[in-house]
C-alpha cells in the first residue's frame, strides 16, 4: 500500500509539472468545494438553532396565553361576585331606607399614590387576586346575615299592628271604663269603636293568620288574625266575616265587611288588641289613620 501511495504521488508531481495550470485550477476547485461543504453544514446547524428557539419561544408564548386565560376565567369568577355583592348591598340599601347617596355603588371609588410604579410579577398578581377572593367571600357572608337580620326585622315590623282597621274614620268610642252604651250603668271597654257604614271594608292591621272566624256571644261576627309574635287582633260586630281561619292576611287586606251584629247600637268596628293573652289599650299601635274611605 505504501508503494502504491507513492507510486500515485509521483504521478501526481509529475502530471503538475507537465501541467502546471490545470492542476491548479483542479487544486483551487476542491478547495472551494470543500469550503463549501463546510458552509452548507454551518448553515444546516445554524438553522437548527433556530427552529430549536423558534420551538422554544411558542412553548413560551403557549404557556403565557394558558396563564392570561386562567387569570381572565379567575378576573371574571371575580366580577360575578362584586356585582353580585353590589346588587346585594343595593338591595340591602333600600330595604334598610338608606340615603342613595350614602351608598352609592355605581360610584367610582377614589385611590392614589406617588411611589414609583413598576411591572408587577404575575405570581404577585396571582396572591392579590386570591386575597381579594377571600375578602369577597367574608364580605358576602357578612351582607347574607344582614340580609338575614333585616329581614326578620322587616317581618316584625309588618306582623306589628300599626294602622287602623277602618279606613278615614273616627273613634266613637275609647278604651277603658265607660258609661253603658245601653244605659246599664258602667262597664270596661276593652277596645276602640270606628264609626263605619255598613258594608265598609274592615281590613287588618297588620300580617298574620286568621285564628277564629265566627260568633262570639256579644261581640257578634268576630275575626282574630294571629300576627305571630304574641299579637292577636280581634274585629267585632262585622255583618259578614270575609276571611276564614287558617288565610294568610296582610296589612290593610279586608278580612270583614261593617256592620251591627251582636251587642251593638249601630253600625260600627269594634277593635281589640291582645299581647300575650293580655288586653292593650290599641290607640297605641294605630299609626296610619289616613287611608280613604272606599
Amino acid at each position: 500500500m505504501r508503494g502504491r501511495l507513492a507510486q500515485v504521488a509521483r504521478g501526481t508531481r509529475a502530471r503538475a509539472a507537465e501541467k502546471p495550470v490545470s492542476m491548479a485550477i483542479v487544486i483551487a476547485a476542491a478547495g472551494m468545494f470543500a469550503a463549501g461543504a463546510m458552509n452548507a453544514a454551518e448553515m444546516a446547524r445554524l438553522q437548527d438553532v433556530a427552529a430549536a428557539h423558534e420551538a422554544s419561544l411558542e412553548q413560551t408564548r403557549r404557556e403565557a396565553q394558558r396563564e392570561i386565560n386562567a387569570l381572565a376565567a379567575r378576573m371574571g369568577e371575580l366580577q360575578a361576585q362584586a356585582n353580585r355583592l353590589n346588587a346585594l348591598g343595593d338591595r340591602l340599601a333600600r330595604g334598610a331606607g338608606l340615603d342613595g347617596g350614602e351608598f352609592d355603588f355605581d360610584r367610582p371609588v377614589g385611590l392614589g399614590g406617588t411611589e414609583p410604579v413598576s411591572d408587577m410579577p404575575a405570581r404577585k398578581l396571582t396572591d392579590g387576586m386570591q386575597a381579594l377572593d377571600v375578602d369577597l367571600a367574608h364580605s358576602g357572608q357578612q351582607l347574607s346575615v344582614l340580609e338575614a337580620l333585616l329581614f326578620d326585622r322587616k317581618l316584625e315590623q309588618s306582623a306589628m299592628p300599626s294602622r287602623s282597621p277602618v279606613a278615614s274614620s273616627f273613634m266613637t268610642s275609647g278604651y277603658g271604663y265607660r258609661a253603658d252604651p245601653f244605659g246599664g250603668g258602667g262597664q270596661f271597654h276593652r277596645g276602640i269603636d270606628f264609626d263605619a257604614r255598613t258594608g265598609d271594608p274592615v281590613m287588618a292591621v297588620a300580617d298574620g293568620v286568621v285564628s277564629y272566624s265566627g260568633v262570639r256571644g256579644g261581640y257578634g261576627n268576630v275575626v282574630e288574625v294571629d300576627h305571630g309574635n304574641g299579637y292577636v287582633t280581634r274585629y267585632a260586630h262585622n255583618s259578614r266575616n270575609v276571611a276564614r281561619v287558617g288565610d294568610l292576611v296582610r296589612a290593610g287586606q279586608e278580612i270583614a265587611k261593617a256592620g251591627s251584629t251582636g251587642r251593638s247600637t249601630g253600625a260600627h268596628v269594634h277593635f281589640e288588641v291582645w299581647e300575650n293573652g293580655r288586653v292593650q289599650n290599641p290607640r297605641q299601635f294605630l299609626g296610619d289613620m289616613g287611608v280613604s274611605r272606599q
